[in-house]
């Protein structure tokens, strides 16, 4: 027992006793103060609270679980606790046919936060309509959360938030690679969905960003390895996915996401400014497609009159001028173009969301100093996370939070999970899925997203289950209060179009 403890203390993190909360009292755990270096984690605990919120008009009074539950090894030893809020609403009857939706991020060491606290989750945090940070911090309730229509879990893979392996000796590679991390990720769905009694709900996956590569990865590996078949894979903000490019296609995809940043900042020639975005956007990608493309493929054989014909239209669609166009041989990369587009006005524009400005020490430079969107969104979220998981949810510990936890080395070794999604599609005639992007994210950007469509699908037999949607924000595009109505509307759309009717089986 003294050793068990012992061990317990070398971990070095912290744990503290489940509480329950009525609908009219909150009853907290008591605590014991515990100096930092003697904190202990429990992987296997969590707190219970309930709720009243109002969507779309109707109340919707749901019950929040919020604490650790285990990553297993073969033998049954827990090697890592990972935090988790799984939202249900309570006035239902029926969970056999109530949807639930786990939810992921990316980072890869990123926390649930961001899709938790301002996307599908029942509360928001405090940002104006734009998205910007607005003080007092705090939460409020999300009238367009997804939570009507189905139940949501939101994890946090191992390091982030409050997820922490049980020990310090155990091996990184169990959790810090593509492959890794869906292996054990779907093995804790698993448990999850057993301890929760879920089996017999219709199933999705949302993943932001990295999370699209966690997702894609894990619709083949539940199902092959778990025995699990998924109603909807959600894609918001898409990684590559494992899909490879090429030099030519990779300088000349981006070139959309230049002309739609370069729109939203007034730097287009008046012919395309007076355009509406999306009216103006298909002329941009037709080129790209037909025009750009092969001409970067010729590379340094392409005819000098050719070059300059490219480079001219480059510059009109990117705001940039022809000049530092041909000065990096009709490729300029996405940092420069973050510093060059507003260097004349003295700012730099945001990678995963471009509609943010940034000042820099100097304007002379190859890329900016910082990344504008992402300091302003941490302004916002860190304290509105912090407050409401203690205040709200009533978990309490001295934990730290981790925004971004250390996940590094990340092996990105054998990255085939768009694949690993065809073949889930494939193999499951119930499994849709949808793409979600922003027109202003420059880290994973719109015109990429929908390459990976066409490349994911080349023989175009799964096309009828596949659909994308595009917004007027960036990497976040629920930060935009049209964008986060809008897009939790199409998330509703597709839980309730994806439901098979009763009957209709899951066959060719």
């Amino acid at each position: 027992m003294q050793k068990t403890l012992f061990l317990l203390l070398l971990t070095g993190f912290i744990n503290y006793s489940s509480a329950q909360q009525s609908n009219k009292e909150e009853k907290t755990a008591a605590t014991e103060v515990i100096s930092p270096a003697n904190l202990v984690f429990n992987p296997d605990q969590n707190v219970i609270t309930e709720h009243i919120t109002t969507i779309k008009g109707q109340k919707v009074p749901y019950k929040a679980t919020t604490g650790t539950m285990p990553v297993w090894d073969e033998d049954g030893k827990a090697l890592a606790g990972l935090f988790y809020t799984y939202y249900e609403r309570s006035d239902v009857k029926d969970r056999a046919s109530r949807p639930l939706v786990i939810s992921f991020n990316g980072g890869p060491g990123s926390a649930s936060v961001w899709m938790h606290i301002a996307y599908t989750g029942p509360k928001l945090l405090n940002i104006d309509d734009e998205g910007y940070p607005l003080q007092p911090y705090g939460i409020k309730e999300n009238p367009y959360s997804i939570l009507d229509v189905a139940d949501i879990v939101f994890v946090n893979p191992v390091n982030t938030a409050y997820s922490r392996p049980t020990s310090k000796d155990i091996p990184k590679e169990k959790f810090f690679g593509v492959n890794a991390d869906i292996k054990y990720l779907a093995d804790w769905i698993s448990g999850f969905v057993t301890r929760t009694n879920r089996w017999a709900s219709p199933k999705y996956l949302i993943g932001e960003s990295y999370g699209t590569t966690r997702v894609s990865g894990l619709a083949l590996e539940l199902q092959n390895k778990q025995w699990m078949y998924l109603n909807g894979v959600i894609l918001v903000s898409p990684t590559t996915l494992g899909i490879t490019r090429g030099v030519a296609t990779d300088a000349a995809l981006k070139l959309p996401y230049f002309a739609a940043t370069a729109w939203y900042h007034k730097m287009l020639a008046p012919d395309l400014q007076n355009k509406d975005l999306t009216d103006m956007l298909p002329e941009v990608e037709d080129f790209t497609i037909n025009e750009l493309l092969p001409s970067l493929s010729k590379g340094g054989s392409l005819d000098e009159k050719k070059k300059k014909e490219i480079a001219a239209k480059i510059a009109r669609y990117s705001g940039i001028s022809e000049k530092v166009v041909l000065q990096n041989n009709l490729d300029v990369p996405y940092n420069y173009f973050w510093k060059e587009l507003l260097r004349d006005q003295g700012f730099t524009v945001g990678r995963l969301d471009s509609r943010y400005k940034g000042i820099d020490r100097k304007d002379a430079g190859d890329g900016p100093d910082f990344n504008a969107e992402l300091t302003s969104w941490l302004h916002s979220f860190t304290p509105a996370i912090n407050m409401y998981i203690r205040n709200d949810l009533n978990y309490k510990t001295d934990f730290k939070y981790n925004m971004f936890g250390p996940v590094n080395p990340w092996d990105r070794t054998n990255d085939e999970t768009a694949e690993n999604l065809r073949q889930a599609m494939a193999q499951n005639p119930y499994l849709n899925l949808m793409v979600q992007s922003g027109y202003y994210d420059g880290a994973c950007d719109y015109f990429n997203s929908k390459y990976n469509l066409w490349q994911m699908d080349p023989s175009g037999k799964l096309k009828d289950r596949m659909s994308w949607k595009g917004y007027r924000s960036g990497h976040m595009m629920y930060l935009r209060k049209q964008d986060l109505e809008t897009a939790n509307e199409d998330i509703r759309d597709f839980i309730k179009n994806s439901l098979p009717k009763i009957g209709e089986a899951a066959k060719y």
